[in-house]
């Protein structure tokens, strides 16, 4: 690789979009370790109005770095590796330190699982595709569903301390959770299709 080739490909990994893409993974670790120390170690409540205001932060990324990717024209191979992974360590690791700490509960949980297991069914369809150079793209739907499920995650991340606020606010963050994970079996569903269609395809030829 020549000397303009690797500054290249350094300039894009270190575009705005991209900064903004790591920003939401380093705050994954603060986020959970706000939640943990609240709830596990029983440290003051205003840990999770700083995790929740992390959250909010670190979801308004997501939209920020695709819109000046598009505008600023950075748009790039690594930053379409990196965003939905970053997308997917957010909301999971934010599901299950909810689940730790109580606030995802009984029933609850299986709105929890849903999410995560269409998670991993999301990526391994992605990853077969991607070798068969088939692109699958992002329906308006799959957006309306995240948009849900991080608001979902704010309000529960919030939990006892919203509730000191609203009461309803963690009963408002379980109830979108599960209009979150009944929407994630339905575009779960089309993206399951989309791949079985490829692979029946791929045997055929």
């Amino acid at each position: 690789m020549n000397i303009a080739t690797t500054r290249g490909t350094t300039s894009r990994a270190m575009s705005l979009p991209n900064l903004l893409t790591y920003g939401r993974i380093a705050a994954i670790p603060v986020v959970v370790g706000c939640i943990y120390a609240q709830s596990i170690l029983d440290q003051p409540l205003w840990l999770r109005w700083v995790a929740v205001a992390l959250f909010i932060a670190a979801a308004v990324t997501d939209y920020l770095d695709g819109y000046y990717a598009r505008i600023w024209n950075q748009q790039s191979a690594f930053g379409r590796m990196l965003d939905p992974i970053a997308d997917k360590l957010l909301v999971a690791s934010c599901l299950l330190m909810l689940a730790a700490d109580g606030i995802i509960h009984g029933w609850s949980l299986w709105a929890a699982i849903v999410i995560l297991c269409r998670e991993i069914l999301v990526s391994g369809l992605r990853e077969y595709l991607a070798a068969l150079r088939v692109s699958v793209p992002v329906t308006k739907l799959a957006k309306w569903k995240t948009t849900v499920q991080l608001v979902a995650i704010g309000f529960l991340l919030a939990g006892p301390a919203g509730d000191e606020v609203v009461p309803v606010v963690s009963m408002m963050g379980l109830a979108l959770l599960w209009a979150s994970a009944i929407v994630t079996i339905y575009t779960g569903y089309d993206y399951f299709r989309a791949g079985i269609h490829h692979l029946i395809k791929e045997d055929e030829g």
